[in-house]
């Protein structure tokens, strides 16, 4: 069955530094390693996964390199920090990787440390344009709980915020009013006036949940990249998120007359647009407890409630494709809560930012050793 999967790569942003402040280090991390890559801030480093379409290998390639980069770190007396914000006491100067490059200068002058985060993007490989843009209008209708799942962001700056994704509260969505797009055609036709007028700065400069992604944007596409999730170090968690999105796509493509937006959503595709916005915002703040409008018919539904029926609708599909182990960490996200809710818990019940930090590194090194 694996004929009938797709192709999946991450990209893992991570933050650097020690168990009580963030450190800088990701222009030393990409000298030393090939398959990482620096981030604007130099507090922030990034790896990326070759696509694969089998989870038992794609467990693999996302666990080897943070594997290795912790022992990088270790010699230095440095780790990797779990939360997806600047979590410890920090200063606020934009630190950056890489003094010479014009398109961070422009991201320092322009948005600052707001865009000082980590987070997950997933990718899905899929080369037919028509079920491309399908699949971009469905999972756009559904990240905000694809958010809510992955939500690891509560704390900023030492300090608990109001959100359970403070990442995505705070960072700069660009353009700030993105449509659903119809075709290809009209994709272009957008990016081309975006850059034109200066909303965007190039191609790499549209920021937001989920967009088409390929070898030469916007005119060759073969992904969908989903880029809304908080950083999940718990990777069998990050791949139940992956395999529910998978399903859903797959699912779309059986049905596309009857799960496509375009064609079964009550609402037009500019009120749609706002609907999911809001919904994004509204995970941010309380995640799996968050009350959403659903796409299809305008009615309001608990977030968790809503996961719940995915997996539900999912089930089968799973089954057929052995898939259905992939999907537990899910069903124990939504009994036990998620990362956000598990360090508010332990943050109201009295322990420090730190000390819920130093916990769930050594948790990190834990089930990083069972893999050896």
């Amino acid at each position: 069955m694996l004929n009938h999967k797709l192709f999946k790569g991450f990209e893992v942003e991570l933050f650097t530094g020690s168990q009580k402040t963030h450190v800088g280090v990701s222009d030393a991390i990409e000298e030393t390693f090939s398959n990482f890559v620096r981030e604007p801030d130099n507090r922030n480093v990034e790896y990326i996964t070759t696509p694969e379409k089998d989870y038992k290998v794609i467990y693999k390639n996302l666990l080897d390199p943070r594997k290795k980069l912790r022992q990088w770190l270790k010699t230095r007396d440095l780790t990797i920090i779990p939360s997806s914000t600047l979590c410890f006491k920090h200063d606020n100067q934009f630190q950056r990787s890489d003094k010479d490059n014009v398109y961070h200068q422009f991201i320092q002058d322009n948005y600052g440390i707001s865009i000082a985060t980590s987070s997950v993007h997933i990718n899905l490989g899929i080369d037919n344009l028509d079920q491309l843009f399908a699949a971009i209008r469905l999972v756009r209708c559904e990240a905000s709980l694809f958010l809510s799942i992955s939500a690891s962001s509560p704390f900023l700056n030492n300090k608990l915020t109001n959100n359970h994704s403070q990442r995505w509260i705070q960072f700069p969505k660009t353009p700030n009013k993105v449509p659903f797009f119809n075709d290809h055609s009209k994709y272009i036709k957008w990016i081309e006036e975006n850059i034109h007028n200066g909303n965007m700065q190039n191609i790499r400069h549209f920021w937001s949940s989920i967009r088409p992604n390929g070898p030469q944007r916007p005119h060759i596409l073969d992904r969908l990249e989903l880029r809304i999730c908080d950083y999940v170090h718990d990777i069998n968690l990050l791949l139940a998120i992956t395999a529910l999105l998978e399903l859903r796509v797959i699912y779309l493509f059986e049905n596309m007359k009857t799960v496509d937006p375009l064609r079964t959503s009550k609402f037009s595709m500019d009120e749609l647009s706002k609907i999911c916005d809001q919904n994004e915002i509204k995970a941010a703040q309380n995640s799996l407890d968050a009350e959403l409008i659903h796409w299809r018919d305008g009615k309001k539904v608990v977030c968790r409630d809503w996961i719940k029926n995915l997996l539900l609708e999912s089930s089968l599909m799973a089954c057929k494709l052995n898939m259905t182990h992939l999907l537990k960490p899910i069903y124990r996200t939504l009994e036990e809560g998620n990362q956000s809710m598990k360090w508010i818990k332990q943050y109201m019940e009295g322990l420090s930012i730190e000390e819920i930090m130093k916990f769930t590194i050594e948790d990190m090194i834990t089930s990083e050793e069972e893999n050896i």
